[in-house]
């Protein structure tokens, strides 16, 4: 008598929950489709234009950031370094090369969520264009790593993985003409551990 009932509410349970479970892993897997990629480093151009498809607008909606519009600057991602390995508290890395062109930039470290990874010690863990000490060949040349270092240092926990954010404003390469041309810095491990 109640078996073609509890089928049915099994039946229902499985689909709606699947359903929300799978919308909520595609939301968090991505900022949406169409990024670009160059070198490590991602950006997603179109997450804040009227462009961007659903998943993106809905990301963006559940995730309460501001993003900026496309003449405004673009966010770029590094959560590997050259080799691929996944950056780590526990290793040190040296970001070098040059960053496209751009009226201001800032480079901070940030959790697998993108939200700054601020200990409240008064380590920098950002660095801007202002603030940047060049070397005699210009460029950036910035250790990361969890000790102290000198020079540009950005400082990162001891454990756990963390990503880096370069957001360049007032740039041409906002637009999409100038994104396959240009040239990111390089991510390279150092050293690992106490070595």
């Amino acid at each position: 008598m109640f078996r073609v009932p509890f089928l049915v509410a099994i039946s229902l349970i499985i689909a709606f929950g699947g359903g929300i479970l799978s919308t909520l892993a595609a939301l968090e897997a991505t900022d949406g489709f169409g990024s670009i990629r160059i070198g490590v480093w991602d950006a997603f151009p179109e997450a804040q234009t009227i462009e961007a498809d659903p998943y993106a607008k809905s990301h963006r909606a559940d995730s309460g950031k501001l993003l900026y519009g496309t003449a405004e600057g673009l966010s770029f991602t590094a959560s590997v370094d050259a080799g691929g390995q996944r950056l780590s508290g526990a290793c040190r890395y040296q970001l070098s090369g040059t960053v496209p062109p751009s009226r201001f930039w800032t480079l901070y470290v940030a959790d697998q969520q993108g939200n700054l990874l601020d200990d409240g010690t008064g380590r920098p863990v950002a660095l801007n264009s202002r603030t940047l000490l060049h070397g005699a060949k210009g460029g950036m040349n910035i250790s990361v790593a969890s000790s102290a270092q000198t020079y540009n240092w950005l400082a990162v926990p001891p454990r756990g993985d963390f990503k880096l954010v370069l957001t360049l404003l007032d740039t041409p390469v906002a637009g999409s003409t100038g994104l396959i041309d240009i040239k990111m810095p390089d991510i390279q491990k150092t050293g690992c551990g106490d070595a």
